[in-house]
């Protein structure tokens, strides 16, 4: 464990502490067969659309459950790994449950902060669940979470703008840079509007030229071999030759305003990002909104796998209402709620046989990219791949940097964060 001993003793003496007073009013009991007490949950979902549906999913665990009071926050996504990981250290603040990125999850079971799940209410009929789902929740031998939402990525466009240039959606790059060309000529606009200060959304174009990060079977550094050069060199191609424009700073924003408003006729994102497009301009008539898989780089067609998963804090002083609550908002009806309202895919089989889930177009259209989608190295130091890599693929697309020299710089910074790794 990177973090030492202490952070896990401690975790360890909370855990303790909390089964010892587990009848406690304060804390929760279940000593008369009912649940009672206090769960707070971290949901770190997006504010305006998604918070909002999720709210009311907890608000309806506290009626089938009345004696337990679910203190509901709203916590960044961006400030949520840091601030669990302080609040767990220091023993005090943490959450009973929080909504985890896939890649935090073995971060957090490494360090000692995550309860073990197997045998518990939490991971009820286990065996309903996608199998790559159920990847992210695993580390070292025991299930430290619950698969809430799986998820990958894909191009969103215009079909009107589509229409009035006679394009259809892009295979592969090439073809995007010929797409980008004729809106252009036809419309004046823009044809991709590519994230430049996120990291994930360089990952399509990775695994598109045949590259990783790393390797984390052989213990290697991947991403700067000859195809982690070219991901570089084919991003900063298609914002040198206007394809796509790019920022260096609040990427979000930009680009959703961007594509929700008409400025560019496509973006790469996924399905969490659905409910926010439809609530621009161009989108009042939600069929106007298509999307298609990410285009193929020169080896292959792939997008990352994302998503979210439940954990309950080791040190959680009401545990039984805890594993409850996050086997309730990861059931079948839960998660068919969440693909009607948001267009989320579910992580259970069983969920997409629901009637919001078969409704759902997007739901549909992500089913078969989520399947093929690339795993994520699932270790501990998985979240802390991307900020060496934000730099750099930043510095490429504005113009500080090379593709070579980038794809040296981040490489140099993996091999000092993963010691031993070659």
């Amino acid at each position: 464990m990177r973090r030492g001993i202490t952070a896990t003793a401690l975790v360890a003496a909370l855990a303790l502490a909390a089964t010892a007073c587990g009848s406690d009013d304060e804390t929760g009991s279940k000593s008369s067969g009912e649940l009672s007490g206090t769960v707070t949950w971290w949901d770190t979902s997006s504010v305006g659309s998604e918070d909002k549906v999720f709210k009311k999913l907890a608000e309806g665990f506290e009626k089938k459950h009345p004696k337990v009071d679910v203190k509901y926050v709203n916590v960044p996504f961006g400030e949520a790994q840091n601030k669990f990981k302080n609040a767990a250290q220091a023993g005090d603040g943490a959450p009973d449950v929080i909504r985890s990125e896939v890649a935090w999850t073995p971060d957090f079971a490494n360090l000692g902060y995550l309860a073990p799940l197997d045998g518990t209410a939490a991971l009820k009929n286990q065996d309903d669940f996608l199998k790559q789902a159920v990847a992210s929740t695993e580390y070292e031998g025991k299930t430290y979470a619950v698969p809430q939402v799986i998820d990958s990525m894909g191009v969103f466009y215009n079909k009107k703008m589509f229409k009035e240039a006679g394009v259809e959606a892009p295979a592969d790059l090439d073809d995007l840079k010929a797409v980008a060309k004729k809106i252009k000529d036809k419309t004046g606009k823009t044809g991709l509007y590519l994230r430049g200060d996120d990291p994930y959304y360089f990952l399509s174009f990775l695994y598109g030229e045949g590259g990783d990060m790393v390797d984390a079977g052989s213990k290697s550094v991947t991403i700067d071999k000859p195809e982690g050069v070219k991901a570089f060199k084919a991003v900063k191609d298609l914002v040198d030759d206007g394809t796509a424009k790019t920022d260096a700073s609040d990427g979000w924003e930009n680009m959703m305003q961007a594509f929700k408003n008409g400025d560019v006729a496509m973006m790469i994102n996924g399905p969490w990002a659905v409910a926010d497009t439809l609530t621009g301009s161009e989108f009042t008539d939600k069929d106007n909104l298509g999307v298609a898989p990410v285009p193929a780089g020169s080896a292959a067609q792939g997008a990352p796998q994302g998503g979210h998963n439940l954990a309950v804090y080791a040190g959680s002083k009401n545990l039984d209402a805890s594993y409850a609550f996050v086997e309730y908002m990861t059931s079948v009806d839960s998660q068919a709620t969440a693909a009607g309202e948001l267009n989320l895919l579910p992580t259970r089989t069983s969920a997409y046989a629901k009637k919001e889930a078969v409704d759902s177009e997007i739901v549909g259209f992500f089913k078969p990219v989520v399947e093929t989608a690339v795993e994520r190295p699932w270790i501990p130091e998985g979240g802390s791949l991307f900020e060496p890599l934000r730099v750099e693929y930043t510095k490429v697309l504005t113009g500080q940097t090379t593709p070579e020299k980038a794809a040296k710089a981040t490489g140099d910074s993996y091999r000092k964060l993963l010691e031993s790794w070659k």
